[in-house]
Order: structure tokens, then C-alpha cells, then sequence
């Protein structure tokens, strides 16, 4: 359903304690709850509610059906001292679950101007996205994670509590991440990594189990993973990729070592 920009549709509840700035475009069933205040460039779609006490400000977009929990603050400037001002955004996908005090930042021109979140993920208390993240689908951020500016952290990405991730860093899709970790290197596809300076500790068998991934293919990625650990990363990666691998989720962590990034991997400890 499309919202005429700058319109407040009749079927939104706003509390009378809660400022609407005029300029921002409200949705159909929309709750806006007491002390929330809603900036001029905000988009709220159909479904979106605010509890209390929420700011959400700059130029950015929440999907539909997603719900803000108290004290969050949403699309404020970057923390990055580069930031002059320039226009970039948030755009947050939809039914997402955001709960107290969460913090996620606009973007940097330097970036690409876009800080990224996607459908249907869980950001527990007092996390913190920034400047230019690009966050998949289903993540789950645990109370007080950091993940710095520039990361990118794929689809069914988990990060256990009071966690770090380094800017720059790239988590492909299935891995999770132990609480209290620093992640400063990419993880592959699929991995289990854990340690105050993290290390890959294995595949996240657990979440390929839940997930309904088939024995043959957790069984390829396991003789992958044996492989790769054999010497340096990306040198086995290619090795492998140039024999050719028959399994469709063992290509994909294949293609994640070899694409583009400047950041050296987790390897097995």
C-alpha cells in the first residue's frame, strides 16, 4: 500500500503527549504512543507502532508492522567525525522487533549514504547499528551489541550479548557469534565463532539443524570446512573453487571468501 508522502493517514492513533512533525508521513493503523517524537522526513508504513518515549528523526523509512519499544532512537546523525552534514538515511525493513534504548544511525556519504536494516529481525535492548550497516533478514542482536560502522552482517545472522564487531567486518548468512566476543576479521557462512578475541570454533550446526538443512549438505560443508582450515583462506578457497564443489551452501561460503573485501577471516583457532 503506497503513502502519499507528507500525509497523516485517518486510521493512525497518536497519543496527545507525542509530537508528529509536520512533513512526516504516518500509515494506515499506526500507534504512536506518549513522548514519542516523530522528525519531518520520517516514513512510518501501515502497522508501525512506537510504545513510548521513542525518537525516531532524519530522513528515515520503518516497514510495516514493525515495533519500537521505549527510549529507542532512530536515525540520528552518524558517529563518525567525517559527518558534515550531508543527506543520507535509515531505511529499516519490516516486523521488526526493536527494543529499549536501541540506537541505529543514518548513513555517511563516504559509505554510500544508507545505513540498512532488514524484515523480520529481533535488536534486544541497548544494541547499536551505525553509520552505513547493512543488516539481512532475521538477524538477532542481543542485548548491548555494537556492530560498527560499514559492517555487513547477512541473512540469519545471530550475535550473542554485549558483543563487538568491528567496522568494515562482513558476517555471512547462518553465522553466530558468542556472547562477549570481538569480532575484528569476516566469518564465513555458517560459523560458529566465540572468544573475547574471536576465533571460528566450528560450523553452527545447531542452526543448520533448526533451519531443515538437508545431512548431505551440512556433511559437504563439513568436509569444506576441514579443507579450508588445511592452510590460508582465501589460497584454499580458490583451490577449491577451481576443482569445483557439488554442494549449492558450499559454493556459497566459497564465493564469500573470494568477494570483495579488505579485511582478512576468522580461522579456526
Amino acid at each position: 500500500m503506497s503513502i502519499q508522502p507528507g500525509t497523516i493517514d485517518p486510521s493512525a492513533e497518536i497519543h496527545p503527549a507525542a509530537v508528529v512533525e509536520p512533513g512526516a508521513t504516518i500509515g494506515a493503523d499506526v500507534k504512536i504512543g506518549p513522548f514519542c517524537h516523530v522528525g519531518p522526513e520520517v516514513t512510518l508504513a501501515e502497522g508501525v507502532e512506537l510504545k513510548s518515549h521513542v525518537v525516531v528523526t532524519g530522513w528515515t523509512e520503518i516497514g510495516a508492522e514493525t515495533v519500537v519499544f521505549p527510549f529507542a532512537s532512530l536515525g540520528q546523525i552518524p558517529q563518525d567525525l567525517k559527518f558534515k552534514g550531508e543527506r543520507t538515511q535509515l531505511i529499516i525493513g519490516a516486523r521488526n522487533r526493536i527494543r529499549e534504548y536501541v540506537t541505529m544511525n543514518s548513513g555517511t556519504e563516504g559509505g554510500g549514504g544508507v545505513t540498512k536494516v532488514g524484515d523480520d529481525g529481533l535488536f534486544m535492548s541497548s544494541c547499536h547499528v551505525a553509520h552505513d550497516a547493512q543488516i539481512g533478514d532475521r538477524v538477532i542482536l542481543v542485548n548491548s551489541v555494537a556492530i560498527a560502522g560499514h559492517c555487513h552482517l547477512e541473512d540469519d545472522v545471530i550475535v550473542g550479548g554485549l558483543s563487538g564487531v568491528h567496522q568494515w567486518v562482513r558476517i555471512g548468512r547462518g553465522a553466530i557469534i558468542g556472547a562477549l566476543s570481538m569480532v575484528t576479521a569476516d566469518v564465513i557462512p555458517h560459523a560458529l565463532v566465540a572468544g573475547p578475541r574471536a576465533g571460528l570454533e566450528g560450523l553452527n550446526l545447531v542452526g543448520l539443524k533448526r533451519r531443515g538443512v538437508p545431512r548431505a549438505e551440512i556433511g559437504a560443508l563439513r568436509e569444506l570446512y576441514m579443507a579450508l582450515s588445511e592452510g590460508n583462506f582465501r589460497e584454499q578457497a580458490r583451490k577449491l573453487n577451481d576443482e569445483g564443489v557439488k554442494s549449492e551452501m558450499a559454493q556459497e561460503v566459497l564465493d564469500f571468501i573470494l568477494g570483495p573485501s579488505d579485511r582478512s577471516f576468522l580461522t579456526p583457532r
